[in-house]
């Protein structure tokens, strides 16, 4: 959940949480990030497929969480702007890599999902060394990603000895292929919205950095 697209705080200030690192979303965020090295020790130490797939699922869910208290409690912040995308991200990177090795999905499936990661991770960092203006997330991307984060933990609860582990499967491609194929779209979507953002951020006056794409 990217908060960078808030609305602006309020005139006297007070919507912002500015250069605060102590803030509740930010800590939210870290949390987060901080459970990824259990989600491992459930699939790989324990391996309990089921409580990691539960994990991910929780993580996945909690996604909105961090923005909406930056904005429902006006601690918007320059460091949560880049460590909510980021975190994201990388949330996203480690549970379908996890996900890959324990070979609970299908190794193309993963491997199509992590290929379009790494190509819009570096095109916002080039994106963002180039000048460009930010790019708004497309509807495509979010429900991309949305289905795509919904489908993992299906995967891996279906690859368990839960009772509705069939079911969880088939589940699991219903969802992600749709996932899968919208996500691709939005990324075919963002190459002349890339090319108008750096025209335009070459251009203009400088802007905020260019933020990442779901």
């Amino acid at each position: 959940m990217q908060y960078e697209d808030a609305t602006s705080p309020d005139a006297d200030g007070s919507g912002s949480g500015g250069d605060r690192i102590l803030t509740l979303p930010n800590a939210i965020t870290g949390v987060r990030l901080g459970l990824l090295p259990v989600f491992w020790w459930l699939l790989f130490s324990q391996e309990d497929r089921a409580g990691a797939a539960l994990l991910l699922f929780t993580l996945g869910a909690t996604d909105f969480l961090d923005g909406y208290v930056a904005r429902r409690f006006h601690q918007i912040s320059n460091l949560g702007k880049v460590l909510d995308p980021v975190a994201d991200r990388v949330l996203f990177f480690v549970g379908v890599t996890g996900i890959w090795i324990d070979g609970s999905v299908a190794g193309w499936f993963a491997a199509a999902v992590l290929v379009r990661e790494v190509l819009v991770a570096v095109a916002t960092i080039t994106l963002a060394a180039l000048g460009a203006k930010r790019i708004d997330v497309t509807w495509f991307g979010k429900a991309g990603t949305f289905c795509l984060m919904v489908a993992f933990p299906l995967f891996l609860a279906g690859a368990s000895s839960i009772r509705w582990a069939a079911p969880a499967t088939t589940a699991a491609w219903l969802i992600g292929l749709p996932g899968l194929g919208l996500s691709w779209f939005a990324t075919a979507l963002y190459v002349p919205l890339a090319r108008q953002a750096l025209r335009e951020g070459r251009s203009g006056p400088p802007t905020p950095p260019v933020s990442s794409p779901s």
